[in-house]
């Protein structure tokens, strides 16, 4: 049995995104007489240890317990703090624990506490997954000399699309690099919810015999562009709506300026802001809706993406970063241009009106995603790259 050690600033339950979502998927589907998994994250209203599926989960830093702004503003300087009191952790854990791998999330704060173990324990092989979606400036500015090191330390880099592959060479990885995408649950996403379910939650969600709902699930951030989707409902007819399913820092912003292009009043709500939603009921809300958008500003793969193929409804998106892996304009998928909410509209108009391309388009999309995309095959790709990584 071997034993893996992984670095990942956040993790379950409070941070539920692309990379902990693959952490736990991998994790939980191999067997615990194969390897044995612990995990050092960032600690935030949360135990010091517990443990979540086959994870031991080893929390660092500062525990803050309620909601308040104090807390929000620390969190930045405590992602900073996790780097050395991670690595101290693993050095205990090592001590006891004698690792066989260690492995970090992204090339970023985990990324820089698996630099350090390696720096110290050259002898343990480091595998280090790309996840990275958005913030190539910053480690393309000033930092990128302290950037490229963890790159240069690391002995196997897995990446989750052909874009970051090619940035990781541009960031200095010599070692091999393999692309393994993120997945999906297929079986989850791709089982249809019964029509009481869905009748059910349409009338919750005030959804009409003729209204059109777009749907977008994202962290509410900059990179991810919802703002032009709501810019979006102005070239559309009014029975076209959007339903926001997620939470972050644009969340405000997002707010005023539907209310700003009154696209929420009593007249009508067009714009429906659902907040967090856990990730096993998202595909009650993807089934409920119409067509998936999310025209990113950049993006490493996509989960959400894929986990609305599965579940049957077309996707509009933007061709950047990783999301070219998987769609093909007019095959599995539309393209709309980057910061256009016209072009937005006019893609929406399009699988609104020509029935025949959005039912091609969902037909090849779900194939894709079933052959190419379900975790069962993921699962054994990164067995492999575990297994490979050794010195």
């Amino acid at each position: 049995m071997r034993k893996i050690l992984i670095f990942s600033l956040v993790y379950y339950p409070r941070f539920i995104g692309g990379a902990e979502i693959a952490i736990k998927e991998i994790t939980d589907r191999i067997g615990t007489d194969e390897m044995q998994f612990d995990m050092i994250t960032l600690r935030k209203q949360a135990s010091a240890y517990e443990r979540i599926g086959n994870v031991n989960i080893y929390r660092v830093g500062f525990s803050w317990f309620g909601k308040n702004t104090k807390s929000s503003k620390i969190f930045p300087l405590s992602k900073i703090f996790y780097i050395p009191l991670a690595f101290l952790k693993a050095v205990s854990l090592h001590r006891k624990n004698k690792y066989d791998l260690i492995w970090s999330m992204m090339a970023s704060y985990a990324g820089f506490a698996g630099f350090l173990f390696k720096k110290k324990y050259k002898q343990v092989p480091f595998v280090l997954s790309i996840q990275e979606g958005d913030n190539f400036e910053k480690r393309d500015g000033v930092f990128r000399p302290f950037f490229r090191k963890i790159f240069k330390s690391a002995d196997r880099i897995q990446c989750i699309s052909k874009f970051l592959a090619d940035w990781s060479r541009k960031m200095g990885a010599k070692c091999p690099i393999v692309v393994v995408p993120n997945a999906v649950d297929y079986e989850l996403f791709s089982k249809k919810q019964t029509d009481d379910e869905l009748v059910q939650l349409k009338s919750k969600l005030g959804k009409k015999e003729n209204d059109i709902f777009l749907i977008t699930t994202s962290r509410l951030v900059e990179k991810n562009a919802v703002d032009d989707i709501v810019n979006s409902l102005q070239y559309l007819p009014e029975n076209v709506k959007l339903l926001v399913i997620g939470k972050g820092g644009e969340e405000d912003k997002l707010h005023k300026l539907a209310s700003a292009l009154n696209l929420q009043n009593e007249g009508g709500n067009r714009v429906q802001f659902l907040g967090y939603i856990p990730h096993t009921e998202m595909v009650q809300y993807l089934q409920a809706s119409d067509i998936f958008i999310r025209p990113s500003l950049s993006e490493g793969f996509g989960n959400s993406f894929i986990e609305a193929m599965a579940s049957g409804i077309p996707v509009i998106a933007t061709p950047v970063g990783g999301i070219v892996d998987f769609l093909t304009d007019g095959e599995t998928g539309l393209f709309c241009e980057v910061k256009n909410p016209r072009s937005i509209a006019q893609k929406v108009e399009k699988l609104i009106k020509d029935r025949e391309s959005r039912e091609y388009i969902v037909k090849n999309a779900k194939k894709m995603v079933e052959e190419d995309y379900a975790w069962t095959n993921i699962v054994g790709e990164m067995k492999e790259v575990f297994n490979s990584a050794r010195l």
